[in-house]
């Protein structure tokens, strides 16, 4: 993870590795399909930007219950599917930079494997230190417009 600044803040030691321990969580929660415990490292209201597939941005906001349908479905599958079965793992790459001590934005470049398929995941987080624990609370990502306008999310 960088520590130079390009914001104003250079980040300390406790500080990367706080966000480190955190994105570690929360990839082990994501590839166990444990998405109630993913939601715990929220801050709701979740805030969502994305595009569709005309490349029209889309923004919304989910609430703790609506993040629990949506993601359930997405990363939690169908338990009978062999796919589901194999379990997915995650290898990512992290770039954050620290606007200060509690807020970070987090550029991650993903290879998901799910059932011996890959996929690549190219997003950003914002994320925010509450109490002293990291929380999540604006996912970007491009994508994911057209299921959300569906009225599925958002």
């Amino acid at each position: 993870m960088p520590t130079e600044s390009v914001t104003g803040y250079r980040p300390t030691e406790e500080d990367l590795c706080s966000l480190a321990e955190w994105f570690e969580h929360y990839d082990n929660s994501s590839a166990a399909g444990d998405v109630p415990r993913t939601a715990d490292l929220a801050v709701f209201p979740l805030n969502l930007v994305t595009d569709d597939s005309t490349a029209r941005a889309w923004c919304g906001q989910w609430d703790r219950e609506q993040y629990l349908t949506t993601m359930g479905a997405v990363m939690g599958g169908d338990e009978s599917d062999d796919e589901s079965a194999e379990g997915t793992r995650f290898d990512s790459t992290r770039t954050p930079f620290f606007l200060s001590p509690s807020l970070a934005v987090v550029f991650s470049r993903s290879t998901m494997t799910v059932g011996g398929r890959t996929h690549q995941l190219d997003y950003a987080d914002v994320l925010v230190r509450a109490d002293g624990q990291w929380r999540f609370q604006t996912m970007l990502q491009p994508g994911w417009g057209d299921m959300l306008k569906g009225g599925d999310a958002g």
